[in-house]
């Protein structure tokens, strides 16, 4: 299985939907006279915790890319569950906190005209302190995911291995054509 990066329009559509979604979850809640707008501050603590956790991970699986064999062999064996679902964790973190970072934002771009009222101001302090941790969880991801990536091994499929081939190729064909000339009689020259 080959994982490939997350293109980083992802987290630019994400961000983007998660502004629309907020921004009309806050209309919603204007309109119909419900107090939707605000997160708990249960919502940010849990978030940062998650994005240490990630982050930790990340860095756990980091150890192993090393290339230096001494390194990797003090090393207990790497446990590929493990590596895929960091990998699998980092990208949706990612994803997920570029979608909350817009859904916060999009309440705040919605609360502001109101900012003068109790309410709103609050539930403003409440979504930026949400769209910052947001936004670092987002970049926890992006950079575990970085972590993530193990260098290419030195197999058939391998930059180097391909070039090295591809060398010994043109190599064997030269000194093939060397020793055809010089023993083929046609091409000696009389003496």
């Amino acid at each position: 299985m080959r994982a490939r990066r997350t293109p980083w329009w992802s987290f630019v559509l994400a961000t983007a939907l998660g502004v629309l979604a907020g921004m009309g979850l806050a209309k919603y809640g204007e309109i119909s006279g419900l107090p939707l707008v605000g997160a708990p501050w249960i919502v940010p603590v849990v978030l940062a915790v998650l994005g240490g956790v990630v982050l930790y991970m990340a860095l756990q699986i980091h150890k192993y890319t090393t290339k230096d064999p001494v390194k990797r062999a003090q090393l207990k064996p790497l446990d590929p569950q493990k590596a895929f679902g960091t990998l699998v964790a980092c990208k949706a973190l990612g994803l997920a906190g570029a979608a909350l970072a817009g859904w916060y934002g999009g309440q705040i771009i919605m609360s502001l005209p109101h900012g003068e009222a109790e309410f709103y101001s609050q539930a403003i302090i409440e979504c930026v302190v949400a769209c910052v941790v947001c936004v670092a969880d987002m970049i926890v991801g992006i950079v575990g995911e970085w972590l993530c990536r193990i260098p290419p091994i030195d197999g058939p499929e391998s930059p180097a291995v391909k070039k090295a081939a591809q060398r010994n190729r043109y190599a064997a064909a030269a000194t093939k054509a060397s020793t055809k000339s010089a023993t083929n009689p046609a091409t000696k020259s009389k003496v």
